[in-house]
């Protein structure tokens, strides 16, 4: 693991509260074709990093984390997914999935809601004030 992402980690561990897993994720840049097909179905979206599980969290390589603020924001925050993955299964990242138990809905718009939080905070320390995760304002179970 690059020192930029062992410091990217150690951030989302700090401010997330959640332990540091026993084997750091590794960092893909992927096209954004790659979110588009895999994270949202085929439709066009502005997504641009994911953690589907695994040992694996996918970053668009537009975004440069050495350079970009909010890029290295947008890993802070998979790392907290990548976080969340492994204190559900017993510090281990799950196998294929995210999770080894899928979280019910409301489980999972905390999840998120807590990643975003801490993206946020990472961004705030910095001295930026950056809007992320306004999405979720309107997200809901049904």
């Amino acid at each position: 693991m690059s020192p930029l992402y062992a410091a990217l980690l150690s951030w989302a561990v700090s401010l997330s509260g959640l332990p540091a897993p026993a084997e750091p994720p590794i960092v893909v840049a992927k096209p954004h074709s790659f979110f588009v097909e895999n994270a949202c179905g085929g439709k066009e979206c502005r997504v641009y990093g994911w953690y589907a599980g695994g040992r694996e969290v996918y970053v668009d390589e537009n975004m440069d984390p050495e350079t970009s603020l909010l890029a290295a924001s947008v890993v802070v925050h998979e790392m907290v997914h990548y976080l969340q993955g492994t204190a559900r299964n017993g510090g281990m990242p799950a196998r294929g999935a995210a999770y080894s138990e899928k979280p019910g809905c409301e489980a999972a718009i905390e999840m998120e809601r807590e990643a975003y939080g801490v993206q946020r905070e990472y961004l705030r320390r910095y001295g930026s004030i950056q809007q992320v995760g306004i999405s979720m304002a309107r997200v809901g179970c049904k």
